[in-house]
């Protein structure tokens, strides 16, 4: 049993506007070899155009991620990965932070090498109380440079149905091990159409992973 901790800073700047993750917060805990219990949530910065800045709690996403297909290290691996996402009772909605409902995210993770690339694909649905259901959509492909550096480069959308709406976004990341059982991670990106008021220009997570306990990873 493994636990893997994130702590991060999550910023997304839109023009005359921002949200920030001040910190991010996402804990992941093994169960055997093919089950990962998640709990994630942060607290928000929110910053609208002629208001002041607000603060509070994002909603709570509690996920559990089942690999029922594994061929092994070369071969290709399938995981769903139901998440529920609720809100605290901080007033939040009302101040218009968080959405109003809770939602269910069922996504299907895709995951194969391919030589010396790793390639990950994603898509689901989302079930939204009180607003219109949606999607997700995410491709990411890496490669391990050293036994230390990873580098990957991610195209990721989300979406509703009705009405029709998506925000996709491109960026480039990575994961650097410090030292056990640190390692740091990083993101920097932007949305496809930036030049619209509800499309990002920057999209960024900049943390530390905690891997835990510290043999989790091998000693370089």
């Amino acid at each position: 049993m493994n636990w893997e901790i994130n702590f991060g800073y999550m910023p997304f700047f839109y023009r005359g506007q921002s949200v920030s993750h001040t910190p991010d917060v996402d804990i992941n805990f093994g169960v055997g070899d093919r089950i990962q219990l998640t709990y994630e949530s942060a607290w928000l910065r929110v910053h609208n155009p002629g208001e002041s800045v607000k603060y509070g709690l994002e909603q709570d996403q509690l996920g559990v991620k089942w690999r029922f297909h594994d061929s092994g290290e070369e071969g290709a691996q399938l995981s769903l990965f139901p998440q529920l996402s609720v809100n605290n009772p901080n007033n939040a909605v009302r101040r218009g932070i968080t959405p109003p409902g809770a939602s269910l995210i069922l996504p299907l993770e895709f995951t194969k090498k391919f030589g010396p690339i790793d390639m990950n694909l994603e898509g689901g649905y989302q079930f939204v109380h009180l607003g219109p259901d949606g999607w997700l959509a995410g491709l990411v492909v890496g490669h391990e440079f050293t036994k230390k550096l990873e580098l990957d480069s991610e195209f990721y959308a989300t979406g509703t149905w009705r009405p029709g709406y998506a925000q996709p976004t491109i960026d480039v990341g990575g994961r650097y091990k410090l030292h056990r059982p640190i390692i740091l991670l990083f993101m920097a990106g932007r949305g496809v159409e930036p030049s619209h008021s509800n499309q990002p220009f920057f999209v960024g997570y900049f943390g530390v992973q905690l891997l835990l306990p510290p043999k989790s990873y091998d000693r370089e």
